[in-house]
């Protein structure tokens, strides 16, 4: 995927200058060669330079981390540290940053060799607020060497998102189709976030479509195609207006992302999209969702937005999604109860035209958008890829603007279930522990629109740390029984 950064973490060593020197420089060489012999040493970066324990040594080590190409950056305190000093170069260096600690080696040196880390902590990120310096600080921030590089490479989905984030435009096309207002959100918070946008009209892309015809990659896009779909390729003749539509975007692409790296796209896909393109442009979302480029349907921002988010943390194809509709009794009677712990209310389908990367789908064929077929020519809905999503973990999510231009998110962990959804789409039977009570007090009580990215495997714990570093506070999960949500009935 080269639509999403590459993380080198940078490792800076501070020391407060009445403790010893010499503990924050082994306790330094500790854990990167704890980190080398678990991850390897292609993400990270030793500042070999200096024990940061004055603003000076602080200008040097910064200087050196960005020599060194570093995009992000952890402070070590492998003492006290210096908190006026270690929290400056936070604040100077461009890019996401997170503290972590050193913990007490052995009991037989605990007079010259305490370090005092864990209260260093406190002071560390005292002066951060004073500073307005956001930094990531982990759960349990102060560790031995192995826990600490465990810190740092749980750091690097989160920054790997805070970094795309801070180089992303997210390009859309056309208005939202009638009756999609859940999808209109202002874009006042993009900005607020460091993101880009650029808002076409869907007539702009159609005249750029109608100059990519004859466009001499088709025949190289439609083979490619042809392979993905092997035996799915059930509709061969709307392939090459799908290629030409592919070699649209990827060309509007080059040409719009401005000084931007990365580029994620919102797109309209209907009424009018099919029966000018003479087709629907799911199959296509599908392809450059797997390269990395979310499409988002139904010119959903904030959904694409989302899905650019996930596609870094989990450095994998994801997609969007309607939280669409209930599972039915005999099938859940039939294939859910009693193989499985969830109840009726656990359980729902997640569904989109046919968005999904091929390959998160059990299997796949090319056929029409059934839905939009019921009021258009059968040959102009062509487009869709359609199979049941494969059985397995994933995180449903959101990052939302409110109508009054306030950030939330929501985060829930959950699977798809083996079960086959004898229905149409890109389509599966996901089971999410109290999503009955989830749906009702965190996506109905605020207000969520009905699309959710869709990362495959269980990243929440990075998605959440994202989300706070952005500085969302209104974060929802899904809450296990004991813990009641504001606004749940207590009599129900």
């Amino acid at each position: 995927m080269n639509n999403i950064p590459v993380v080198k973490l940078g490792i800076v060593a501070v020391s407060r200058d009445c403790f010893p020197e010499s503990l924050s420089v082994n306790r330094r060489k500790a854990l990167v060669a704890a980190y080398t012999k678990k991850y390897g040493a292609s993400d990270i970066y030793e500042c070999p330079v200096c024990i940061v324990e004055s603003e000076i040594h602080m200008v040097q080590a910064l200087e050196d981390v960005k020599k060194a190409g570093c995009n992000a950056l952890a402070v070590y305190l492998g003492n006290f540290g210096p908190e006026i000093s270690e929290t400056l170069l936070a604040k100077h260096f461009d890019g996401p940053k997170m503290f972590l600690a050193a913990a007490e080696e052995s009991s037989g040196d605990l007079c010259q060799g305490r370090g005092d880390a864990f209260c260093g902590m406190l002071n560390a990120s005292y002066n951060l607020k004073l500073r307005n310096v956001k930094a990531y600080i982990p759960e349990y921030p102060v560790g031995t060497a192995d826990e600490c590089a465990d810190m740092l490479h749980d750091f690097l989905p989160i920054a790997r998102a805070l970094v795309g984030l801070s180089k992303l435009k997210v390009i859309s096309f056309g208005p939202r189709p009638l009756n999609f207002l859940a999808c209109n959100a202002p874009i006042k918070q993009l900005y607020n976030l460091g993101v880009e946008i650029e808002e076409n009209s869907e007539l702009d892309l159609y005249e750029s479509f109608l100059k990519h015809e004859g466009d001499k990659r088709i025949p190289t896009i439609i083979k490619d195609m042809e392979m993905e779909l092997g035996a799915g390729n059930l509709k061969p003749t709307i392939l090459p207006k799908l290629a030409q539509y592919e070699a649209t975007l990827l060309d509007w692409i080059e040409a719009h992302k401005g000084y931007r790296e990365y580029v994620t796209l919102a797109a309209k896909c209907w009424p009018a999209f099919q029966t000018m393109f003479g087709c629907v442009p799911c199959y296509v979302n599908s392809r450059l969702a797997g390269r990395g480029i979310p499409a988002a349907c139904e010119v959903d921002i904030y959904g694409a937005l989302s899905e650019y988010i996930g596609t870094c943390v989990s450095q994998d194809a994801v997609t969007l999604l309607d939280i669409n509709n209930t599972v039915p009794d005999d099938m859940f009677d039939g294939e859910i109860k009693g193989k499985f712990t969830y109840g009726r209310q656990d359980v729902f389908m997640g569904f989109h035209c046919g968005n999904t990367f091929s390959g998160k789908l059990n299997s796949c064929s090319m056929k029409y958008q059934m839905i939009m077929a019921r009021t258009l020519p059968e040959e102009v809905t062509q487009g869709t890829l359609e199979g049941d999503i494969a059985p397995g973990d994933i995180t449903f999510y959101r990052l939302q603007s409110t109508a009054d231009a306030q950030i939330k998110a929501y985060v829930a962990h959950g699977e798809v279930l083996p079960v086959a959804t004898k229905s149409f789409g890109s389509i599966g039977v996901f089971a999410i522990p109290e999503m009955g009570r989830f749906y009702r007090h965190v996506l109905i009580e605020k207000n969520y629109p009905h699309h959710g990215a869709v990362a495959f495997g269980h990243v929440g714990k990075a998605l959440y740390e994202v989300f706070k570093y952005l500085g969302v506070e209104d974060i929802g999960y899904n809450q296990p029984k004991s813990l009641p949500y504001p606004k749940e009935n207590p009599f129900v």
